[in-house]
Parts: structure tokens; sequence; C-alpha cells
């Protein structure tokens, strides 16, 4: 009589993975980014679909499936001349550009993908986007395995500000930072009644949009620009969000603080809200009442709703005007765009460019991080396996 096998005593085979390069965007993107890290879980399909409207371009998605199930999806466009065969992530610049990817996959899922990548394109763009990427992390891994040369550029700094951090020494905001507040928002009320109230969700009609991009068109951006750079203006972003916005489920992390004066739009911040971490996208304000700080006193509403809601940390993006500092933010990961080279003559040819891309971006800022970053890539880069302000560009 044969003695019965246990369970460990089976050999446990890989999990069997798939890939598949469909044209247009793949319908699995909303089912990788469901599980994905909670701070990437934007990267729907009417994110990159809102990108294409607004920005155009024609997508295709290679999706990698693992025993049936998506576990990463990489939208892709043509960018440049069409002799480089040269694509790239599709998005918007705010937060980032990236491609979802589940919190689950490991190094091997990408590995499987780079050979259909590779059939695609001479070299893939991704970026800006953080330090630390879920998606570019796996992305650099599996490529210095395999042989293609990669590339970054770095395009700026980040300021984050930990609010759990903040409160763990004490009341936040301080009692002194909302006695001045009192202060402003009192002469603020000599110009005419004072409305705060938030947009989210549901929310989001053309009324809500309009009167973010009529504050900008009175602010800063419109008198000292030329406007390309504004959120919610027809001529800047403003196709890109109200596209976002048709998909619920982003239309639900979209958030924006909004002070009306007798009725009239006066400031405004607007966020996306993923998860624990709220991504400050843009703000901007009437210049008429600059001298009653309105844009500040809106915002410290905006984080003290953000703390009801759940909100851990805010993420400021690229840049400091002054005010994130003030409120406490402190440098967080840079932000880079990264060039992935398939293998060969292409990454041969791509080795000879690094210092070009790289000179290409802005000058790094010293820092322990920035040093160690430089040093890990140093290390990888020679061997066999060759490793919210700003234009899109």
């Amino acid at each position: 009589m044969s003695k019965p096998m246990l369970l460990e005593e089976f050999t446990r085979l890989p999990p069997a993975l798939t890939v598949d390069c469909v044209d247009g965007l793949a319908g699995a993107i909303d089912a990788v980014a469901a599980h994905a890290a909670p701070s990437h879980r934007f990267l729907r399909y009417g994110w990159f679909a809102a990108a294409l409207r607004a920005y155009g371009g024609h997508a295709r998605t290679i999706t990698v499936a693992r025993e049936g199930e998506p576990v990463a999806a990489l939208p892709i466009i043509a960018s440049g001349p069409a002799w480089a065969r040269l694509v790239s992530v599709p998005g918007c610049y705010w937060p980032f550009r990236s491609f979802p990817i589940r919190e689950d996959a490991g190094v091997e899922a990408v590995e499987a993908l780079l050979p259909r990548l590779a059939r695609e394109a001479r070299a893939l763009r991704v970026g800006p986007v953080y330090d630390g990427d879920p998606g570019l992390e796996l992305l650099k891994e599996a490529a210095r395995a395999k042989g293609w040369a990669v590339l970054d550029r770095f395009v700026a700094d980040s300021f984050a500000l930990d609010i759990a951090a903040a409160r763990s020494e004490g009341p936040w905001p301080r009692n002194s930072t909302l006695k001045k507040n009192r202060f402003h928002e009192k002469h603020l009320g000599s110009h005419g009644e004072l409305d705060w109230r938030f947009v989210h969700g549901a929310d989001w009609t053309d009324a809500a949009f309009d009167a973010l991009a009529g504050i900008e068109e009175k602010s800063w951006i419109a008198a000292r620009t030329d406007g390309s750079d504004a959120k919610f203006t027809a001529r800047g972003h403003g196709g890109f969000w109200r596209a976002a916005a048709e998909d619920p489920v982003i239309a639900g992390m979209m958030w924006a603080a909004l002070l009306r004066i007798d009725g009239a739009p006066a400031a405004f911040s607007f966020d996306l809200n993923a998860g624990a971490l709220k991504y400050a996208v843009a703000n901007s304000y009437d210049p008429r009442f600059a001298k009653h700080s309105p844009g500040k006193l809106l915002y410290y509403r905006n984080l003290v709703r953000g703390l009801e809601d759940g909100i851990a940390s805010v993420d400021w993006g690229a840049g400091d005007s002054g005010y994130k500092q003030v409120i406490g933010a402190a440098k967080g990961p840079a932000i880079r765009d990264w060039l992935f080279i398939r293998p060969g003559i292409d990454a041969l040819a791509g080795k000879l460019l690094r210092t070009a891309w790289k000179s290409s971006g802005r000058a790094e800022t010293g820092s322990a991080a920035a040093e160690a970053h430089r040093v890990v890539d140093a290390q990888g880069s020679d061997g066999d396996g060759e490793q919210r302000e700003g234009s899109g560009d």
C-alpha cells in the first residue's frame, strides 16, 4: 500500500504568466488598478482615456496575467518621430505619470512583459515619476537583469507633509496658526460674505469646473504666463480633469476646497485623495484678496477636513513657493524621467546618450538620498545587466 504524499512534498510550479498586447486601452487596466498600492489606484482606464482625449495619441496596452488574473497593465503611445519607435506612458503630469501594477506582483511579471515591449518599440519613456514608484522599481530591476539600457534625468524634488508625525508632537494646526487665520478671515470678510465649501464625487459638474477656471483666469498664471500651465482652463489642462471626472471612482478621489466671496469664486485648492495620501495638485486665488492670504486660509481648512477623512500625509509635488515649508512640508522623493532602451544595438546606442539625456534635465540638489541613488545607478549601469509644477514635456 502506497504512503500518501503530504501537500508540501508536491513540486510547486511557478504561476503561469501570459502576456497580451491589444490595440487601444485594455479593460484589464481597472482590474489591476483596483489591487495596486492605494497611492496608485487613480491610474484607471478613465485616467488614461482622459489623457488621450486631452493630449492626443493612440494607445496600445500590454497586459500581464497570472493564472488568468491581470497583475500589470502598461498603456503606451507613440512619442517623437516615427523612425525612433519611442513610446511613452500617457497620462497627466500631476501628480505623476506611471502605470498600474498589483501590490502582490513580483519582478517576474515585468520580466515577462519586456519581450513584448521590445517588439512594440525601441525604447519606453516613463515619467516624470517619483523615486520608489512600485511599477518603476520593478521595471528597473527587470530591465537591468535583461540587458536593457536604463537612463534617468532629474526633474525636481518633491515636498511632503507628514500630518500624522506633526500631530504626534502636539496639536496641529497650532493654536497660534489658528489665531492668525481667524484674524485674516475677519478682515477677508470685509469684502463680503464668505462661503467655504468642498467639491468631490458627483459634485463635479461643468459649473464646478467653471468656478475653478474662473479663479485661474484672474490669478498670476494668467497675468504672468501664457496660461498653458493652468489646470482647469480650456487653454490649460481643463479638458483632462473634466474627462477624468467622468469615471465615478476617479471623481470620488478628486477633491476641491472652494471659497466664494459674495457668491463669486475667489480661491480654491484642488487635490487627489488616494487612501490616506492627499496629492496637492493646484491652488489659486483672485489677487484682489491676496493681502488676507485666502489661499493659506483655504488650505488649512482643507487639511483639517482631510484629517476627518483619514488623510495622514500630503504630497505637494515639485517646487516650493515658500508656503509648503511654512506649513511643515519637507523634501520628499526625487522626481525623474526615465528611458528604457531594448537590448542589443539600441541599448549600446542608449549608453552613448546617457550623459546627454541626464544633462537635458535639471541639476540635482545634493542630499543623502540623491547620493545613494547615484551610487546604486552607477553600480548597475555598466555591467551585463544594464540597468505638481512644470510642463508635461
